[in-house]
């Protein structure tokens, strides 16, 4: 009985393995994914961008064997950036496809209102996108036991002073503007770089907001303009975006935008045309190939998606990331479950290079921000690209910065 309990042990072992018995191929069941964003809609640049970035690791991780000798399987849902949809589709997930973890997020609200279902089911979630402040803080303890909300991309604390510095400490203006949508990412956005003003002593001449979809900001930009405003800040999703530099174009009125990373996306910059260039933003990746890694990110997304500028690039490199990031912890946690995989994402002993920066130890049991202040850098619309707006930050050792460490 003994030596017979030892065999059908050893089987059982080789079977989940994926090897053959007795010439029978069994194969490991594979670890589900979630996937969320908006891959449809204004805010599809950027889902898109996350999406084929994520797939692209997926890819890479499943042909050189997987995670644990299993391969990674990806669940994608459209979330269509509505916050009604996106709860849907975590309970979805969760409860239905047995997801082991959720990337994505494009949309603050979305995010919000649905990553308290991983939350309570212990799931890890990985925003790679949204920027939102109060999302990785939305579960701190000791009003939770464990916070199972993870970031990977800028959040809008950090974006908010490097706008703010920037327009008033490098550029000098004093008398700025701000224009926000009506969303949860655009008044958030607008409330942060409200306190980053006013740490330099600089107050807006004027705040408007805007809603998704409005295609005329000529009485916001009178406002602005009858103000005295000297610089545009804002915080909005591309296509409203591209209004406010046609609507300035329209009233013969130019002065510098300035605003967060979603200036970058296409959906600013080829809504805009000419009118864009010279807008400024945050940015975690530009589409330069100023490193090995970035250079084979690039060729390999342009060889994949048959495209040559990615709609969404910082979207894209954060949701790549994002996957080596999450296998790295499930390979430390030796499982799938979800309180192992929070473990170990919170003490990974493992270096990860990604596309953004090289990851030491990115998340701890009380930081789920893998990016600090000093990783984003500057990016510059010309010619219908996304270009570095200062030389020196993409010059030799500072073409990749790290999270300090603590």
């Amino acid at each position: 009985m003994r030596v017979s309990g030892m065999i059908a042990a050893v089987a059982a072992s080789i079977a989940m393995a994926g090897v053959s018995i007795a010439g029978v191929a069994v194969a490991a069941e594979p670890i589900k994914i979630g996937l969320s964003g908006p891959f449809t809609g204004g805010s599809s640049s950027m889902g898109v961008s996350m999406r084929d970035g994520v797939k692209l690791a997926v890819t890479e991780i499943n042909k050189n064997g997987g995670v644990l000798g299993r391969q990674l399987v990806l669940v994608e849902r459209d979330d269509e950036a509505k916050n009604e949809v996106g709860v849907q589709i975590a309970q979805e997930l969760i409860n239905k496809e047995g997801v082991v973890a959720t990337l994505g997020y494009i949309n603050t609200g979305v995010a919000l209102a649905s990553q308290r279902f991983y939350q309570e089911a212990e799931i890890p979630v990985i925003n790679n996108v949204a920027t939102g402040t109060l999302i990785s803080k939305q579960f701190l303890p000791p009003d939770n036991k464990s916070n199972y909300i993870f970031r990977t991309s800028a959040n809008d604390a950090i974006q908010s002073v490097m706008i703010a510095d920037e327009a008033v400490k490098r550029q000098g203006f004093k008398k700025p503007a701000i224009l926000a949508d009506s969303t949860n990412y655009g008044q958030l956005g607008r409330a942060d770089l409200e306190k980053a003003l006013a740490v330099l002593n600089v107050k807006p001449v004027v705040t408007e907001k805007f809603n998704i979809g409005d295609t005329d900001m000529t009485a916001q930009l009178l406002r602005a303009k009858e103000a005295g405003a000297d610089v545009i800040l804002t915080y909005a999703i591309g296509p409203e975006l591209a209004q406010i530099a046609n609507g300035m174009a329209k009233l013969g009125w130019k002065v510098p935008m300035i605003g967060s990373w979603t200036l970058s996306m296409a959906s600013f910059i080829d809504t805009a045309g000419p009118n864009g260039d010279g807008a400024l933003m945050p940015q975690t990746f530009i589409q330069l190939p100023d490193t090995p890694k970035r250079k084979a990110f690039i060729e390999a997304y342009q060889a994949a998606y048959k495209i040559d500028r990615m709609p969404s690039p910082v979207s894209a490199a954060q949701g790549y990331d994002s996957v080596f990031l999450l296998a790295a912890a499930i390979t430390q946690a030796g499982s799938t479950d979800g309180r192992k995989i929070r473990e170990a994402l919170e003490n990974l002993n493992t270096k990860v290079e990604g596309v953004v920066t090289v990851y030491d130890r990115p998340f701890s049991a009380t930081d789920h921000e893998a990016i600090t202040g000093n990783i984003p850098v500057f990016g510059l619309v010309k010619g219908g690209r996304v270009v570095a707006a200062h030389p020196e930050d993409i010059a030799g050792d500072k073409a990749v910065r790290v999270k300090p460490k603590n």
